[in-house]
């Protein structure tokens, strides 16, 4: 795997330390690297160095662009830019609800395919109908991955394989967009809960948004703690950005596959929306 547990443990590091600076040596000396190698692992898998991943961790950054971005958010998200590259809303992703008896009876008469993929947060599991993407989460454990994913379609056929469906999303990670074509996700929620996921995948790369403004998006203003509710609850990590949606106070908040690594995809992104 790409570093992404170095990465990680560096992050955790150099965020739990923030008020002393801690410089290069000591990062790297927390992840049992030389300077010069952990130097050259961190750039490669952030874009940028340490330092300046940083700046894109801090409170500043986060109130700045949610400062930035109040108005415009939702509107802008489909109108500039959709020519250029590494930016996930570049893509086309339309969201197909299970029928009512699909999401009964858990998934019977469904088949799904599933495999175990890399990418830089960590492994990752993918699962597929014909019709589209149905899951896809973080798999730390594999074992207990694979579970998840059946717990939640516990009468579908399942098959270990790799699929084009899944092979084109899996084309996000390594940002080869010339081979990506529209993506659909096949997705089991509520009329609310689909609100939701359609609205973050409005949110453009390296931006972010607070529950509020969610709420307010899909026209439910106080449904806050509803919103909360059904972003925890995104089927489809990473691809559904709910990992873009913070705290009005413009702290990160938790995630359902860790804050650490939350810390690591909103760094990731801001990285590649600066280009540099």
């Amino acid at each position: 795997m790409n570093n992404y547990d170095k990465i990680a443990t560096a992050i955790d590091y150099i965020k739990s330390n923030f008020k002393t600076q801690p410089d290069l040596q000591e990062v790297a000396a927390a992840v049992h690297m030389s300077p010069f190698h952990f130097q050259r692992v961190f750039s490669e898998w952030a874009g940028v160095t340490p330092k300046k991943f940083l700046q894109y961790l801090t409170l500043d950054y986060a109130k700045n662009i949610l400062r930035e971005e109040k108005a415009t958010v939702f509107d802008a998200a489909f109108e500039a830019g959709l020519s250029g590259t590494g930016r996930l809303h570049d893509l086309f992703i339309n969201i197909e609800s299970m029928t009512p008896g699909e999401y009964r009876n858990g998934g019977k008469a469904l088949q799904i395919n599933y495999s175990f993929a890399e990418s830089p947060f960590g492994n990752i599991i993918v699962a597929s109908t014909p019709k589209g993407i149905c899951h896809m989460a973080f798999a730390d454990d594999r074992d207990a991955a694979l579970l998840s994913l059946k717990e939640q379609f516990p009468h579908a056929q399942f098959t270990q394989v790799v699929d084009l469906i899944q092979q084109n999303t899996l084309y996000i990670f390594t940002q080869d967009w010339s081979r990506l074509s529209e993506i659909k996700l096949h997705l089991r929620g509520t009329d609310f809960q689909l609100k939701v996921w359609e609205a973050l995948l409005k949110i453009p790369m390296g931006n972010l948004t607070t529950y509020s403004r969610l709420a307010e998006e899909i026209s439910h203003p106080k449904a806050s703690r509803a919103v909360g509710s059904a972003v925890a609850q995104n089927p489809v990590a990473f691809l559904i950005p709910c990992h873009r949606v913070i705290k009005a106070t413009g702290d990160y908040g938790e995630y359902h596959w860790g804050s650490t690594r939350k810390n690591a995809i909103i760094g990731w992104e801001a990285a590649r929306k600066s280009g540099k």
